[in-house]
């Protein structure tokens, strides 16, 4: 069976709708760009996890699992919406959070997305979240979305920031902005 279909040659694609199949929809539509800029974002996190060893890149293969529910969430048209993404995903992310951030020096400055590139890697990544997020932001004005698919992405951008300062290891590869 090949890959291609040929369904998506007039510039349409379909979005699965549980109780009523696929609906078809533009390539541009808003639910589209959203679940297509968290693929991205998944894209770039593989990179970043192919750079990684050990715990950290476990870490972020299970968050590439959960935004593949953060894009069923997204794509999914039903009301009430999907509900793949719950509470405790973003509970992981803050916790994560907490347990680098407490073995960080205190930001006393604004830093610039830099410092080696793993770090950079994350900053790239944290940049896709943050339009991954006003793009579903966007989308959920129009239509109703798992509130915890949003609050993940909110999450996850705090994560990849922090987890970029971790990759930075000591202050000296921090970049600091010079105003």
């Amino acid at each position: 069976m090949p890959i291609y279909t040929r369904l998506g040659d007039s510039g349409e694609t379909g979005l699965y709708a549980p109780k009523g199949g696929v609906r078809r929809v533009s390539k541009d539509d808003l639910r589209v760009e959203a679940y297509g800029t968290v693929d991205e974002l998944n894209a770039h996190l593989g990179l970043l996890r192919a750079r990684l060893k050990g715990p950290l890149a476990d870490e972020i293969g299970s968050i590439q699992n959960v935004l593949f529910h953060v894009g069923y969430d997204i794509s999914t048209l039903s009301d009430p919406p999907p509900a793949k993404v719950v509470a405790a995903d973003i509970t992981f992310l803050e916790e994560r959070i907490d347990a680098m951030t407490a073995e960080l020096a205190p930001l006393r400055s604004f830093i610039l997305p830099a410092g080696g590139e793993t770090a950079a890697l994350a900053h790239v990544g944290r940049t896709i979240c943050r339009r991954a997020e006003r793009r579903t932001v966007t989308l959920s004005r129009q239509a109703h979305i798992n509130p915890s698919a949003l609050a993940y992405l909110n999450r996850l951008s705090d994560y990849l920031f922090t987890l970029a300062r971790h990759l930075s290891g000591t202050k000296e590869d921090l970049v600091v902005w010079r105003p």
